[in-house]
């Protein structure tokens, strides 16, 4: 199936066309030039808040920003970053966090532990993971300006991994003056202040388009090597942009040509090009992959009935969504509700494709009874990786007999969509592609794909108890094999469950200058360690 369309994208690489000053501004010197880093993202920059918007692009710019207590490295392994470390007391009901010297937000003022207690707050009431934890949180507290207290009713062993989730809403720390800002009312660029590497520039901020940081003087990194988001954040750069550039061609060619130093994700047929170019280098942006998926509305026929579900699960040909979007090397099936290849993760029999099945998903949705109403598929225009894998729906949906409405547009615009719980007829949905970096969707504390737990579930909003007990079963587990219990049995039900359809695991590599050393492979990219040359 031909569903890249790059032809006009990849002359423009081939050729060498390049940005015009109208895109990335007028040239400036050369050596203000070697100062200044330059990255182009997955998608625009359009909302800054990581907290009401935990996406990739807009949890990249908190990494920058703000900084987290506690940092995971690539094997997810929780380490203190602002945090100087921890006690616990023996019997497992209180945990004393004690806060590094030299923390100060880019105003000047010092990180008190009351800003982390507001931070921490306001992100559980949108994070999956912390409203697990804070289910166990008696009293959160600030006893001194350095010491973070939490006093459980249970024991909670995953407490720091809470804390050092690197993806889907990071626990990251701000003032509390804009912490205490109700976490469904977005921050906007007056409240960019955190304690992080970069300074934001609020006045050059250019919504969907442009974001300019200045490297953070004050800045204290720790000692320990960088690895994904753990370690010493060293920044050795003056200056950061981050440059939405809407066409993959042009921003390839902007690539080879100086203009911008590093693609997050350049387009798949465009990698070979970059590898021949003595002057840009690809590599696998995380090891560990992206999980791509159907996400259902199950709030609205004919999706909220379990049996379309199955069938449609049944119905998907990974291959046709994985060539889409990675190359053939850099892709596998994966019949999971979790990454395949993490530990623990299951993976079941495909069952049999083919007309059969697409006759068992006709079926089923005349069963549920769906007459012909029109479906409504959201896909944004300018994301490569989920929008190429939306029009494989679209086909699919299509040759089921589904009156399916594809609407496409921009990624800010089908985010604010995706929010919207009202009837696909009045500017709701009912199912869209995305994919989740395997980091951010590993295991059942992390995962906003699974969760089940109605209206504080990610968006699509599915209801099951028994999932949501199992995954509180695998947090409070006491131990290694009570915990893989809990884990095979949460996956048996999610996959009768369906909270999502997966179309394959795949890897997609970055692309960046020849010269640009130091590009860490994790979850996001990280925008420090780096060096020109």
């Amino acid at each position: 199936m031909a569903y890249l369309g790059f032809e006009r994208r990849s002359f423009l690489a081939l050729t060498g066309a390049s940005l015009s000053t109208s895109t990335l501004g007028p040239a400036f010197a050369q050596n203000a030039r070697a100062r200044t880093l330059r990255f182009m993202p997955q998608a625009a920059l359009a909302v800054l808040d990581p907290i009401f918007n935990p996406t990739t692009i807009v949890t990249t710019h908190a990494y920058c920003v703000f900084d987290t207590l506690y940092g995971a490295d690539r094997a997810l392994r929780p380490h203190p970053q602002m945090a100087a470390g921890h006690q616990v007391a023996a019997d497992g009901l209180t945990w004393t966090i004690t806060l590094r010297e030299g923390l100060r937000f880019h105003d000047g003022e010092p990180v008190r532990a009351r800003d982390c207690v507001a931070s921490i707050r306001r992100w559980a009431v949108r994070d999956g993971f912390g409203q697990v934890l804070m289910r166990a949180v008696a009293e959160l507290s600030a006893p001194d300006d350095k010491t973070i207290q939490f006093r459980l009713s249970r024991p909670f062993p995953a407490l720091l991994d809470a804390l050092a989730k690197p993806g889907a809403s990071p626990c990251f720390m701000m003032p509390e003056r804009f912490a205490a800002t109700p976490p469904d009312r977005a921050l906007g660029p007056e409240a960019m202040i955190g304690s992080g590497p970069w300074r934001f520039l609020a006045n050059e901020y250019t919504p969907g388009s442009r974001a300019a940081y200045a490297r953070n003087e004050a800045y204290v990194p720790r000692d320990e090597p960088a690895e994904a988001a753990s370690g010493g954040k060293r920044v050795h750069f003056d200056r950061l942009e981050i440059i939405w550039i809407p066409d993959g061609g042009t921003a390839a060619a902007a690539l080879r040509t100086g203009e911008i130093d590093w693609i997050e994700y350049p387009l798949p047929d465009l990698v070979p090009v970059l590898d021949r170019d003595r002057g840009t280098r690809t590599q696998i942006y995380d090891p560990n992959g992206f999980l791509g998926f159907i996400r259902f509305n199950h709030l609205h026929p004919p999706f909220n009935d379990v049996r379309v579900r199955r069938a449609i699960r049944d119905v998907v040909v990974q291959p046709d969504y994985m060539q889409a979007v990675a190359l053939p090397q850099d892709w596998q099936q994966c019949h999971a509700m979790f990454p395949c290849g993490l530990p623990g993760a299951t993976e079941f029999p495909a069952a049999p494709r083919g007309e059969a099945a697409m006759q068992r998903a006709r079926d089923a949705l005349r069963e549920a009874g769906y007459n012909g109403e029109p479906i409504i598929h959201i896909n944004p225009s300018d994301f490569p990786a989920v929008t190429q894998q939306g029009r494989v729906t679209v086909d699919l949906m299509r040759r089921l007999g589904v009156n399916i409405q594809a609407v496409e547009s921009d990624w800010a615009s089908i985010i604010a969509r995706r929010a919207n719980r009202a009837p696909p007829a009045q500017g709701g949905w009912n199912l869209h592609n995305t994919n989740g970096p395997a980091a951010t969707i590993a295991n059942p504390a992390v995962s906003w794909a699974i969760r089940m737990n109605g209206a504080q579930a990610w968006a699509g909003w599915p209801t099951d108890a028994a999932v949501e007990a199992e995954v509180e079963a695998w947090t409070l587990a006491a131990d290694a094999p009570a915990q893989a219990a809990a884990f095979q049995r949460l996956q048996a039900l999610l996959w009768e469950a369906v909270p999502i359809a997966p179309t394959g695991l795949f890897r997609l590599r970055t692309a960046f200058r020849a010269d640009l050393t130091g590009v860490l492979q994790a979850p996001n990219p990280m925008l420090w360690n780096l060096r020109r040359g």
